[in-house]
């Protein structure tokens, strides 16, 4: 995910690099996905993706010609990191039901039990870019209670990324008041994010 303590500068090359790639993207063959190394990859990546553009875009399109200035005030860069971390955690538990959901019900695959592995690796490998061990724990807990709960039958076909979507409108460092006029774009344009992630991972895997 990046550096804990960034820049105005960090995050602007960060973000134009996540849009110049993703278009780039387009036009290169995509490599299958056949094994869980290169889905734990994937999840990785795609949920750090969907983190990065739907909350620097939602700033950007916020804040205007001011969205620069503000990357110079610590106690705001301190807000985005939060938010950032945050996000990240749950877009990530999303991402893995959905996937392992849609493999159990679509490719006949049923060890989901891998599904916390992989999520406890990603979050070991995150410790070394400085995710907070607070967020980290608090992660580990609410993957555990929606785990006891998840309905691995219908998981992936019954708003599988609602919890990350809600995760942006609540942790975006944004005026409460704007963030509820805000609130049916702001979730929406979370969901159109997934909606790119879903359809490249049915492309590539090949279970």
């Amino acid at each position: 995910m990046g550096k804990y303590k960034l820049t105005w500068r960090d995050l602007s090359w960060n973000d134009f690099k996540v849009y110049l790639f993703s278009l780039f993207k387009a036009f290169i063959p995509k490599k299958k996905i056949t094994n869980l190394d290169e889905l734990e990859s994937f999840i990785q990546s795609k949920s750090a993706w969907v983190t990065q553009v739907t909350l620097y875009g939602y700033l950007k399109t916020r804040m205007g010609t001011r969205y620069v200035l503000h990357f110079e005030n610590d106690k705001f860069m301190e807000s985005v990191n939060l938010a950032k971390w945050n996000m990240y955690a749950v877009a990530l538990q999303d991402l893995i039901f959905y996937i392992f959901s849609y493999l159990k019900n679509n490719l006949n695959y049923q060890d989901v039990h891998k599904a916390e592995e992989i999520f406890l690796k990603i979050l070991d490998d995150e410790t070394t870019n400085k995710m907070p061990l607070d967020i980290i724990e608090e992660a580990k807990k609410n993957f555990n209670d929606r785990l006891q709960n998840i309905n691995w039958e219908i998981y992936y076909n019954d708003l599988p990324f609602n919890s990350s979507a809600l995760s942006l409108y609540k942790w975006a460092p944004i005026a409460e008041e704007l963030k509820t006029l805000d609130r049916k774009i702001v979730l929406n344009s979370v969901i159109l994010k997934w909606d790119i992630v879903k359809k490249e991972f049915k492309e590539r895997i090949k279970f």
